[in-house]
C-alpha cells in the first residue's frame, strides 16, 4: 500500500523545492505543502534531520533534500523516474551532480546576488508561508540578508562570477542536445529533465512555474541581460520547453 500522509517542507522560491515540487506533481502524488520563509524553515526541518529544504515527511520518515526525495519517489512508485538503461547510470549521476552542486548553488547565489532586497525577496520568500512569518519579515529582514550573505559569499561581484559557472553548465547541456535528442537522458521525460529546469529555472523564468515570474522590467538591468541571454541558448530553450510540457500541477493542497 502506498503512503498518503506527505508533507514537503519549502521554501517557496527555492529551486530545490521545486525540483522535488515538480517531481511529486509529475507522479500525481498527494501531498501537503508546508511552506516557510527563511529562518523559520530550520524549526520545521531539523526534527526530520534536516539541514534545509526541501523536506518530504512521510508516515514512516523523511527525506533530507532534493535528490533523496526524487530516488525514493522512483523507488515506491512504478512510473520511473530515473532511467533504466544501465549504460545511462555513470551519465545519470554525473549530470544530477553537476546540476545539483554547480548549476543549483550558484543559481542561487547568482539570484541571491541581485534580488536579496526586501522589496524583491518578500514575495519570493513569502507566498504561502503562515501568517505570523510575513508580519515578522520587516523585522527579521535585516539580519537573515545578512546570514544569507554571508552563507551564500553574495558580493558585489558574485553575480558575474556565479553567470561564469552557470554558462559553463548550460554549455555542457548544449553539447548534449546539439544531436537532435528530447531529453538530455534516454529516450523519456526523467529526473535529469526535472532536476535542469528546475534548478534552472530562476535564470530562465518559465511562465509555468509555481512562483509567477516577476516582469523581466522589474529586475535589476545586469539580471534582465542574464535571464534573456540564458533563454536564447539551446539550453535555455530546453528548459523552457520541459515547463511547458510538463510541468502540471495536480494534487496539491497547502498548509
Amino acid at each position: 500500500m502506498l503512503p498518503n500522509n506527505f508533507r514537503l517542507i519549502t521554501i517557496p522560491v527555492s529551486h530545490y523545492s521545486e525540483k522535488a515540487r515538480w517531481a511529486l506533481d509529475y507522479l500525481e502524488v498527494p501531498y501537503r505543502e508546508m511552506a516557510h520563509m527563511p529562518p523559520f524553515h530550520r524549526n520545521a526541518t531539523k526534527k526530520y534531520g534536516g539541514r534545509s529544504v526541501p523536506v518530504l515527511v512521510t508516515d514512516t520518515g523523511a527525506a533530507t533534500d532534493s535528490t533523496d526525495i526524487l530516488r525514493y519517489l522512483d523507488r515506491l512508485y512504478p512510473e520511473k523516474l530515473y532511467p533504466i538503461d544501465p549504460n545511462l547510470q555513470v551519465l545519470t549521476l554525473e549530470l544530477e551532480n553537476l546540476f545539483n552542486l554547480t548549476l543549483g548553488v550558484h543559481i542561487r547565489r547568482w539570484g541571491y546576488s541581485y534580488i536579496l532586497s526586501p522589496q524583491l525577496i518578500y514575495p519570493r520568500w513569502t507566498l504561502g508561508v503562515p501568517f505570523w512569518e510575513k508580519l515578522l519579515f520587516p523585522a527579521i529582514f535585516p539580519r537573515v540578508g545578512k546570514i544569507v550573505r554571508s552563507t551564500y559569499n553574495v558580493t558585489d561581484t558574485s553575480g558575474t562570477e556565479s553567470y561564469r559557472e552557470i554558462e559553463i553548465v548550460f554549455d555542457r547541456v548544449d553539447g548534449l542536445l546539439a544531436d537532435g535528442r528530447k531529453y538530455l537522458l534516454g529516450d523519456k521525460f526523467s529526473a535529469i529533465d526535472i532536476t535542469f529546469a528546475a534548478l534552472a529555472a530562476p535564470i530562465i523564468q518559465p511562465p509555468e512555474h509555481y512562483i509567477k515570474p516577476a516582469a523581466l522590467t522589474s529586475l535589476p538591468t545586469q539580471m534582465q541581460s542574464d535571464i534573456s541571454n540564458a533563454q536564447a541558448t539551446p539550453a535555455g530553450k530546453f528548459g523552457l520547453r520541459m515547463y511547458q510540457e510538463y510541468r502540471h500541477h495536480k494534487m496539491r493542497s497547502r498548509s
